[in-house]
């Protein structure tokens, strides 16, 4: 069998690209890490999201937290995660959060967090996500 490949094919843990890990790292770095290994739409997508969120709010702080971007303001105001289908921005307390363009579809059960999945392809109005980022800090601040 040769070497890092697995007997049902399929890659082992240690084959696969795992995320950065927090140690000395500014988040900053640690969070273009992760998009660079990413690479592709996944990569993309969150690079462009990432920038509406920093754009929507100046004063946000980035962070790495749970092997994950964190982006917050007056608390967290929401996670980037990466699957295979799907990039996912999910807001800490976006329950209560107004969403006039109904940006949030997944999540939505919940009595606290939404989220927000993007697909290949899809693309988010970037007004409308950045007044979601504002709602989501005056959500924090109150």
């Amino acid at each position: 069998m040769a070497k890092g490949s697995s007997r049902a094919g399929k890659p082992r843990k240690s084959d696969t690209q795992s995320p950065p890990k927090a140690g000395t790292e500014p988040a900053s770095r640690l969070i273009d890490q992760r998009i660079h290994d990413l690479g592709g739409w996944r990569g993309e997508t969150l690079a462009r999201m990432r920038a509406l969120i920093l754009d929507a709010d100046p004063e946000m702080t980035e962070e790495w937290k749970w092997m994950n971007p964190v982006w917050s303001h007056h608390g967290i105001v929401c996670t980037g995660e990466a699957y295979t289908k799907v990039v996912k921005l999910t807001f800490a307390r976006g329950a209560r959060t107004p969403d006039p363009k109904h940006l949030f579809n997944s999540s939505l059960e919940g009595h606290t967090r939404r989220a927000i999945d993007i697909h290949e392809g899809e693309k988010v109005d970037a007004g409308a996500f950045k007044a979601l980022v504002k709602a989501a800090v005056a959500q924090n601040a109150a």
